[in-house]
């Protein structure tokens, strides 16, 4: 059991509590980004619901062929419940990549099908039950599970545009359906489904990047982690674990994951990707590198739209770190209105269909202003402050409320604008 999950000596842990019947009712794996988190949650819900369980060793083996294991890896089992914000176009571009490299064989092929499941596993009827915003997601719903139909069945000449069809819908389900943060509606109803009997021998909650929640949705967690059903294990994953509330974290077992070093990311890569020519870098960095836009990319976008701010407001300071950063990526001057100035972000940042992107492009504001005012002055804070509280309410606009990267860029280059002449 945990073969999947490579590199982390926390699994010793997890594999001695559930041999000796120690396992806690809620859990909590925490640990950086791409540590193995989410994927030891669900090779221990695979474990649990095992029907062909041995008294000790070989317990629940990743190619046991048991129904319940079957559709554990495929993450189709109705014991199984994914929630909770995070990023997946990455993972699916990747998966997509080494799918295609290599479609005939079918770890390639499982891997690529399982990382879009873990996206459709956030509009699971069980989660969305009488919202009406579920509409609108389905006609994409249904797209992207008769393209994982369709992978089975066609041919060699026409599976790059199948995939292709495929990654498209998963960048748009994400950017229109995933939030930044957990409603408290689908903690509810999480609760309310923990209560249910399990059609086979128990179920799994998982809650990944628990931190990211308000009070109402803290507190209705509370309700469960306080009295937790008989038969559900409930998973948290955080990689801020300091964000959880200390309510929460006293109910939980923690088991923390650390980060893998060169030569275990290395291998992640050849065994669980298939790339023997994977580059040394970081999990997180090696699948952000098949998305359509990269950091490359918004870096001098950003410096762009500082830039043009800054022109409007008479910040020469600001302006004259960041527009020959904009100048030498060949996207001109600074942009005089803020038309212009949304267009040409949005056309380099393919307007962010990678929902994801619009919060690297606002983490590169931060960064390019903090460059230019690299002083202590009253002024300079000042600035500082102005473009930190502003970047705050335009990926609160995008994540929470999900407003359009295009409408929050027209107002937050507005508002910059406004604030900084005023000031």
């Amino acid at each position: 059991m945990f073969e999947n999950v490579l590199g982390q000596p926390v699994i010793s842990l997890l594999r001695e509590d559930i041999r000796g019947l120690k396992l806690a009712p809620s859990l909590l794996f925490s640990g950086p980004p791409a540590s193995g988190k989410g994927s030891a949650a669900l090779e221990l819900g695979r474990i649990l619901s095992c029907e062909n369980q041995a008294p000790t060793g070989a317990l629940a083996p990743w190619n046991c062929v048991c129904p319940a294991c079957t559709r554990h890896r495929q993450l189709t089992h109705p014991d199984l419940l994914l929630l909770g914000p995070r990023s997946f176009s990455a993972e699916i571009a990747a998966s997509a990549a080494a799918f295609l490299r290599d479609h005939q064989v079918n770890a390639t092929r499982f891997l690529f099908i399982r990382s879009v499941r873990k996206l459709l596993a956030r509009f699971s009827p069980v989660l969305w039950e009488g919202d009406s915003d579920i509409r609108k997601l389905n006609p994409l719903i249904q797209s992207l599970d008769e393209g994982l139909d369709e992978i089975g069945i066609t041919d060699t000449g026409s599976l790059q545009k199948t995939v292709e069809g495929i990654l498209k819908n998963s960048f748009k389900l994400e950017a229109e359906g995933v939030g930044a943060l957990i409603p408290v509606a689908h903690i509810r109803r999480a609760s309310f489904w923990s209560r249910l009997a399990p059609q086979g021998k128990r179920k799994l909650l998982v809650i990944e990047n628990a931190d990211r929640m308000k009070d109402e949705a803290r507190n209705s967690l509370l309700k469960i982690l306080e009295e937790p059903p008989k038969t559900v294990t409930i998973v948290l994953t955080t990689a801020l674990k300091d964000a959880l509330l200390p309510t929460i974290l006293s109910r939980l077992r923690p088991y923390r994951f650390m980060a893998r070093d060169k030569a275990v990311e290395a291998e992640v890569l050849r065994k669980i990707f298939r790339d023997l020519d994977a580059p040394s870098v970081p999990i997180q960095s090696y699948l952000d590198s098949f998305l359509p836009i990269s950091g490359e990319t918004l870096y001098p976008l950003a410096a762009l739209f500082v830039a043009s701010v800054a022109r409007g407001s008479g910040n020469t300071l600001l302006e004259k770190h960041t527009a020959p950063i904009a100048e030498s990526a060949g996207l001109g001057r600074p942009c005089e209105d803020i038309k212009s100035l949304s267009a040409a972000v949005l056309k380099g940042a393919d307007n962010f269909v990678i929902r994801s992107r619009f919060s690297q492009f606002l983490r590169f504001l931060l960064t390019l202003v903090g460059e230019s005012l690299n002083t202590a002055s009253l002024d300079a804070a000042t600035c500082r402050d102005i473009w930190r509280a502003a970047v705050r309410e335009a990926e609160t606009s995008v994540g929470t409320y999900n407003l359009s990267p295009a409408l929050a860029l027209d107002r937050l280059a507005w508002e910059l604008r406004e604030a900084m002449t005023q000031r």
